[in-house]
């Protein structure tokens, strides 16, 4: 009797997280290039014998082959293109960044297998300079948050008005109005950020580096509530990461403040 051969298809991808699944499997959630985020069981990685166990770990970047089971695909090959994870993790500001990277990645990704190519670029490249200290990992973050929040289409208005278009700038910021806002459509609330604040969130926006990194750490902390803040309002509910976020960046402000004592 014959029987119909199963779907096999490969694509490379970011590993997001992972979940024990009976003795020896896992299901890897992984946000792939061409597939949107994929959710399949790589079966025996948790032996010590497994042939790719450790090619499937949070901030792996990897070649994976699948194949299409009832309920959810299976891992099939899994090639190793770069692993991010002991650069990430060895600092531990980096770390918390990366993993905010990875949560918010999951979080904006709600339907599977719907393409989302310009988020899995914004990971990688995120990953890239989280590893490599390219840029300072709260900066990196904030970047990444306001230009994942553009490729869903939550950026925020950080001149004309949210509401009514005004030309700007404009010095009221309101969540829920999407950001800058005129005097005649500021609600009630709204908050006064400094304006300097702002022109940081747009060299991040559009990554002009060279300003972003001139901006003083009281901007930088006043811009990171911020994006923060716009995420959660559109997410609907709080990423478990962004509180270690704000707390390991804050005591990297201390211990320069300390220095320059």
């Amino acid at each position: 009797m014959s029987t119909t051969p199963k779907s096999l298809y490969r694509d490379e991808g970011i590993v997001l997280r992972t979940q024990k699944l009976g003795e020896a499997d896992r299901i890897v959630t992984v946000l792939t290039r061409r597939h949107g985020k994929v959710r399949a069981v790589a079966k025996g990685v948790r032996r010590t014998k497994s042939k790719f166990g450790s090619r499937l770990e949070p901030f792996s970047h990897v070649d994976l082959q699948f194949y299409t089971g009832r309920t959810l695909d299976i891992v099939n090959q899994a090639e190793s293109i770069r692993s991010y994870g002991n650069d990430v993790v060895d600092d531990y500001p980096s770390y918390t960044a990366g993993t905010a990277v990875l949560e918010t990645a999951d979080r904006l990704t709600s339907e599977e297998k719907e393409p989302s190519l310009r988020l899995f670029l914004l990971v990688v490249g995120a990953l890239r300079a989280l590893a490599d200290r390219t840029h300072p990992a709260g900066l990196v973050l904030d970047a990444f948050l306001l230009r994942a929040m553009s490729v869903a289409g939550w950026e925020p208005a950080l001149s004309d008005c949210a509401r009514c278009a005004e030309p700007g700038p404009h010095r009221h910021f309101s969540v829920p109005a999407g950001g800058s806002v005129c005097p005649a459509c500021r609600p009630t609330g709204s908050a006064m950020p400094n304006p300097v604040t702002i022109e940081l969130l747009d060299a991040l926006l559009t990554g002009d580096w060279d300003r972003a990194e001139a901006a003083q750490t009281t901007n930088r902390r006043e811009g990171s509530g911020l994006v923060a803040a716009l995420l959660q309002w559109h997410l609907e509910r709080g990423l478990r990461s962004l509180p270690l976020v704000d707390r390991s960046e804050q005591a990297a402000a201390r211990r320069e403040a300390s220095v320059q004592l």
